[in-house]
Formats: structure tokens, C-alpha cells, sequence
């Protein structure tokens, strides 16, 4: 049962220097047609399954706050018709960047049943802001959230990034004091991974990206998690942060290794079993559909070997960890018969702890997940 729908708008007003996400600038794109390719997607999609089990929609990019407001509610109109259940009040996400969030798009979003916002900050410094590519500054940020109350919302997710060029522990102990005084419920924080085919790749390769070094970057993520706990969040994942029942859903989807649809160009989906990646580029995306109805490109079986893999690296991203029960439950083998080398070598490091009921990583083991989760690869 497919309980979770993600949507992609591919477009955007700028370029950030880190992004690799598949985006595309906005002008002169054909974005109301692409939107009508995205509903004939989703109509045929949906044809086969039932919507009212939906329990979280994301609509993610690109940006897709760059939309104007005829554009947003050609968009928000096919996902009420096709996606959204009529019979049940659920997570319903929109990512946007402060830039670029009017009022006015608020309330429009709201009216359609969005009930929460997640909010591209990644820094209240402006100069970092400015190295990064972004064309927002700290007061956009206090805006946005200040309107976003406003409009009716209280389900606010702010992302922060660390380890950006030329930062400091001390800078983002600053940004760390302004977002915890914006009273919202949910922080995703995440360190800066240099991707390919990205401004700051092509920077890192001619020598001329200043990154802080190891050392400072865990210093930033142990503030991080400590500030955090201080404040009253709570660490339900390596990188993301709530309060009392405000978890993302739609994020706890992915974590739990459970299926989602992928709608428009360049998703990923998981349905039936299969891994699913639809085409990237808008022509291309227009085309399959055009040709054959369906813009996948490429479809990957996911064995049981796979999918125990999956249950362990995407499971341990959560500090609750992997629960043993749910393991068998869904394996019909024990978990630590099944892993049981790779457990014990990363109990022995430190990283990996374990008690009755589940395996989880260590204080010290978030800060080094990746060598944790690649020890489960492979081995099944």
C-alpha cells in the first residue's frame, strides 16, 4: 500500500552553487505545459490506485514557490483532484524559498489543503548566503515565517546547512540562535556534500572552494545536536529535528524503507517493488509520455537482499534505529542473524549500539553514519 506522493517542479529563479537536484530555470520554460503533462501522469498513475490512502503529499524541487499564482493553482488543482484524499486531513508539504514566498501564494497554498511549509533558509549570515548561491538574506527568512504564521500555518520546517565555505562554528552558533527564536516546529540540518555536475564541484576541482576543515565541521554538528536538545527538539534523525509529534512524515516514508509515488521529471519513486526514475529533462519527460504514457526511464526490481539492505541504512538513519520486531515482521528472519558481522564490528567501534528491542547508531555513530550504513551493503 502506497501511502505517500512525491511531486517535483523542476523550476527555478536562480541556480544554488551546491544544488544537483534536477532544476531548470524558469524563464521562457513552458511551465503550464509541463504542468498538464504532470496531471496526465498523475491521472494515469492514480487510475490504478486509490488516493484516499494517501497519507503525505510533498511537492519539492526545483523550487516550486517560483510558480506564479496562476501557475500554482493550475498545479495545486490537479493534486486536489487526483492526489489529495477527500475523507482524512493529511501532511501536506510544500518547499519553498523565502525569496520568493508571498503572502498571497500563502494563502493560496492554504486553501488548497497545504498545511506545511518547508523553508530553504540554510543560513542567517548574509555573506554566506551570497557564497552559496542564494539570493535571499536574513530578513526574507523573518518575513516569510513571520507572514507564514500569519496565513494560518503552525507546521514550519526550516532547513540549515553546515560546513559551507568560509564557515565558522561561531557563524552558525548565530544562525542556530536566530532559527531557534522563530518558533517553529522542525529544523533539517544538513552538512555540505560537494556533488558533480555543481558550481562548487567545479570550484573544489580548480582548488578555489575554502571548506572549513573536518575537525570544525563536527564541532558544527555537535553544537548542532546540543542546541537542539537544549531548545526541546528532538533527534528523530541523523539531520532533522522536532518537536513533540511534528516529525515529517512524509521524510519518516523514506527512513522506514516504504513505498511513495514519484511524480513529474527526474522522481524517483518505489511502488510494487520497483524503484522507479522518471526522464530528467523537460522535452524528454514530455516525450515518453507522449509516446508510451508513462515518463519512467528506468525500473529496478528490488530484491529481498536489497530490501534488507535498504531496511538497515535507511532504518539507522533514525535514532530510534532498527526495530528487531519489524525486521522479522517483515523478513521472516532475526536481524542479527542476518547481520550479524557487520553489528558486532560497528558495536565494537563505538557506532552501533543495541538493546532488546532495535539496533542503533551511537552519539559518536551520527557523526560518522556513511561508514556505518556501507557496512551493511552487500552482505546480505
Amino acid at each position: 500500500m502506497v501511502k505517500a506522493a512525491y511531486v517535483h517542479i523542476p523550476f527555478c529563479e536562480y541556480i544554488c552553487h551546491y544544488c544537483d537536484f534536477n532544476k531548470i530555470f524558469i524563464q521562457n520554460q513552458p511551465v503550464e505545459l509541463y504542468l498538464d503533462y504532470l496531471q496526465t501522469e498523475i491521472v494515469r498513475v492514480m487510475q490504478t490506485h486509490d488516493k484516499q490512502e494517501l497519507d503525505t503529499i510533498f511537492i519539492g524541487g526545483g523550487t516550486p514557490t517560483a510558480l506564479n499564482e496562476a501557475q500554482l493553482t493550475q498545479l495545486m488543482t490537479t493534486i486536489s483532484r487526483h492526489l489529495l484524499p477527500s475523507n482524512k486531513n493529511i501532511e501536506f508539504t510544500v518547499e519553498a524559498n523565502p525569496g520568493d514566498l508571498s503572502y498571497e501564494k500563502m494563502r493560496l497554498l492554504k486553501s488548497f489543503g497545504v498545511n506545511r511549509f518547508s523553508i530553504g533558509v540554510q543560513s542567517f549570515e548574509d555573506r554566506l548566503l551570497e557564497k552559496i548561491g542564494r539570493v535571499h538574506r536574513k530578513n526574507d527568512v523573518l518575513r516569510t515565517v513571520e507572514d507564514a504564521k500569519k496565513a494560518g500555518f503552525d507546521n514550519l520546517s526550516i532547513d540549515l546547512m553546515f560546513g559551507l565555505p568560509g564557515q565558522t562554528a561561531e557563524d552558525f552558533e548565530r544562525t542556530l540562535d536566530l532559527a531557534l527564536a522563530l518558533d517553529v516546529q522542525h529544523f533539517s540540518a544538513y552538512s555540505l556534500i560537494i556533488e558533480p555536475k555543481t558550481v562548487f564541484y567545479n570550484l573544489v576541482q580548480k582548488g578555489r572552494l575554502p571548506l572549513p576543515p573536518q575537525e570544525e565541521e563536527a564541532r558544527m554538528y555537535e553544537l548542532l545536536m546540543s542546541r537542539m536538545e537544549q531548545a526541546g527538539f528532538n533527534q528523530y534523525e541523523i539531520s532533522n529535528f522536532s518537536l513533540p509529534f511534528m516529525e515529517s512524515l512524509h521524510n519518516l516514508t523514506y527512513w522506514n524503507n516504504e513505498e511513495y509515488f514519484g511524480f513529474g521529471a527526474g522522481a524517483h519513486g518505489y511502488v510494487n517493488g520497483m524503484r522507479e526514475v522518471n526522464a530528467g529533462p523537460l522535452k524528454k519527460y514530455m516525450a515518453l509520455i507522449d509516446e508510451s504514457g508513462s515518463p519512467i526511464t528506468t525500473r529496478h526490481k528490488v530484491t529481498e537482499a536489497e530490501r534488507m539492505e535498504e531496511e538497515l541504512f535507511l532504518g539507522l538513519r533514525k535514532t530510534a534505529g532498527v526495530s528487531k520486531q519489524v525486521f522479522k515482521q517483515k523478513f521472516g528472519q532475526e536481524l542479527t542473524d542476518v547481520f550479524k558481522s557487520p553489528i558486532n564490528e560497528q558495536k565494537q567501534k563505538g557506532l552501533l549500539e543495541e538493546d532488546e528491542s532495535s539496533i542503533f547508531l551511537s552519539v559518536q555513530g551520527r557523526l560518522l553514519g556513511n561508514e556505518v550504513f556501507q557496512s551493511f551493503i552487500g552482505l546480505s
